[in-house]
């Protein structure tokens, strides 16, 4: 995975909007009651702790690769943090893998699917939720903008692209393969911002991380300006705030245990509105 210096500061700028994914992704999860969770990509913690609240038996343990961020969230009974990069998880013993928009910043990461897969317990869940987004003006502009004359040389390599991530269709495919039962889909959210610049500053905690890491302060801020000046355009402010799309794409797979019909598997416990 590379590098990024997050701040989770500016990342929770957004927290209600941000949160509400985890929420209609982990409400999706049948699981009873599970011995072991992991909620890979935890960031600071605080939806992990939410897990911890959701099955008061498990033991949940969150894995991110940001000291900023592993460095804020706070331990608890039957909750711990540790840092770690998503490309050497084990899920060997895990009841319940939860993966909130983390994916999209590990290449390769079909793969660890499938590994994670075999190696969860037999009734097992993996959950996950990445981006869909990377064709939206937010993304498409800074990567145009990125391949400019002005800042090519500079910036060469930086920003993910569209196949950054799978369609939701193939991550079924691939998970359906390795034996597992898969709900896969997508939401598009029509999150209405406040305040000034409010998509810049949405991006500044997530996809324009690495842009600002690979350029020096002067530089840094003549890039902000003319991204801003793109995203005003882009996104009108209304009266009522910024109107932001954004789509995400879902999957939810279980693993069925040995021998059990699978009938009596509780794929569909949880109403399909994403109940909280």
């Amino acid at each position: 995975m590379a590098f990024v210096q997050w701040d989770p500061t500016q990342y929770a700028r957004f927290d209600n909007e941000r949160s509400r994914p985890f929420f209609d992704l982990v409400g999706q999860v049948g699981a009873g009651s599970p011995g072991t969770v992991v909620d890979l990509g935890c960031g600071s913690g605080e939806l992990t702790a939410a897990l911890a609240s959701r099955w008061p038996s498990a033991t949940v343990r969150g894995l991110d690769s940001s000291t900023e961020m592993i460095e804020r969230a706070r331990a608890a009974d039957r909750l711990s943090f540790t840092l770690a990069d998503a490309a050497d998880f084990d899920a060997a013993g895990v009841d319940v893998l939860v993966s909130n928009a983390l994916l999209q910043w590990v290449p390769g990461h079909q793969d660890l699917l499938v590994r994670w897969a075999g190696q969860l317990n037999p009734g097992g869940w993996l959950a996950f939720q990445v981006p869909a987004n990377f064709g939206s003006p937010s993304h498409r502009l800074m990567r145009e903008l990125a391949d400019s004359d002005r800042w090519a040389a500079r910036l060469a390599g930086v920003l993910r692209h569209a196949d950054a991530v799978a369609e939701p269709a193939e991550y079924l495919e691939l998970l359906v393969a390795t034996g597992l039962r898969v709900h896969a889909w997508q939401t598009s959210y029509l999150h209405v911002l406040p305040g000034e610049d409010p998509v810049l500053e949405w991006v500044r905690g997530t996809g324009l991380r690495p842009v600002l890491d690979a350029l020096d302060a002067a530089e840094a801020a003549e890039f902000v300006a003319e991204y801003s000046a793109l995203l005003a355009d882009a996104y009108p402010k209304r009266p009522f705030g910024t109107v932001f799309p954004f789509l995400r794409t879902f999957v939810v797979a279980h693993k069925p245990v040995a021998d059990k019909p699978v009938a009596d598997e509780p794929f569909a416990a949880v109403s399909s509105e994403g109940a909280r």
